[in-house]
C-alpha cells in the first residue's frame, strides 16, 4: 500500500522544493510533469510541486510513498531543509485545521479561513488553536484530535 501526502510551504520556490524533498525522503523524487511510470526507480517518489495564491501559497502532492515512510518526520526534515514553515492536514475533518511545522520540528495545531476559488484552496488569516479562541472551546472538533488546542510538540519530529 502507498500513501498519497498534501503538504503546504511558507513562500518556497518548486526548484528548491524538489532536492529538498529528495533528501527529507531520503528517496529519489521525480516530478509529476516528467514521471514515466515504466522507466521510474524501484524507491522513487512522484511529486507535484505548484504555487497556488494565499498564505502557504507553495503546494507539494507526493504520489505513491511507502507506507513504512513516516509523514511526520518527513515534513519536519523539509521545513528544516528548506528553513520554511510548512503545512499539513491535521486529524479533524475540518478544512481550515492544519499542522504547522516549525524548521525546528516544533508542530503546532493552528487554523486559517478558507476560500474556494477557481485556482483551489486559498488560505488566509493564520491563527494558533488554542482555548482562547471561542471556536476551539466545548464541543469543537479540536479537542477530537490528538493535536488538542493549545498543544505544542517541541521538536517532536526534528530529524
Amino acid at each position: 500500500m502507498t500513501e498519497l501526502w498534501n503538504w503546504r510551504i511558507d513562500g518556497a520556490a518548486p526548484v528548491e522544493v524538489y532536492p529538498a524533498l529528495a533528501e527529507a525522503l531520503g528517496r529519489v523524487v521525480m516530478p509529476l510533469a516528467v514521471a514515466d511510470p515504466a522507466r521510474l526507480p524501484t524507491y522513487a517518489v512522484i511529486c507535484d510541486v505548484w504555487e497556488a495564491p494565499g498564505e502557504f501559497g507553495t503546494m507539494v502532492d507526493c504520489y505513491g510513498v511507502p507506507e513504512r515512510l513516516p509523514e511526520l518526520p518527513s515534513i519536519a526534515a523539509l521545513a528544516r531543509l528548506l528553513d520554511r514553515n510548512c503545512l499539513m492536514r491535521d486529524d479533524t475533518l475540518d478544512d481550515g485545521r492544519h499542522l504547522l511545522v516549525a524548521p525546528d520540528g516544533t508542530i503546532r495545531p493552528v487554523h486559517f479561513t478558507v476560500t474556494e476559488t477557481d485556482d483551489g484552496e486559498v488560505l488566509s488569516d493564520q491563527r494558533l488553536c488554542t482555548m482562547a479562541h471561542p471556536g476551539c472551546r466545548g464541543w469543537s472538533q479540536c479537542h477530537r484530535s490528538r493535536w488538542a488546542p493549545d498543544s505544542v510538540a517541541p521538536a517532536l519530529a526534528a530529524a
